[in-house]
């Protein structure tokens, strides 16, 4: 998936997965009791800093805090824009 955006320095562009809507037993969960999601896939990454470059690659699911970042919406989705030194780790 391609986004006309280019993030800065060690930013990282990245598209929150849904949360879940029932759980387990299939119990619906109501919106107002969802959990902010706390993992996405990177869209977009920034080349990094002068003497450090990023680490994460476009594509790579990644696990970030919960109150990390700032949210934005390009072409009516919403995305996250973090920097890379508050991602907590890639998933496998």
């Amino acid at each position: 998936m391609s986004v006309n955006f280019k993030p800065l320095a060690d930013r990282v562009l990245i598209e929150p997965v849904q949360a879940e809507t029932k759980t387990a037993s299939g119990i619906i969960i109501p919106d107002t009791a969802k959990e902010k999601p706390q993992e996405g896939l990177v869209i977009a990454v920034g080349p990094g800093k002068k003497d450090e470059p990023t680490t994460v690659k476009v594509g790579e699911k990644v696990l970030y805090g919960k109150y990390a970042g700032s949210e934005l919406k390009l072409d009516g989705k919403d995305y996250l824009i973090v920097k890379e030194g508050d991602l907590l780790g890639i998933i496998g």
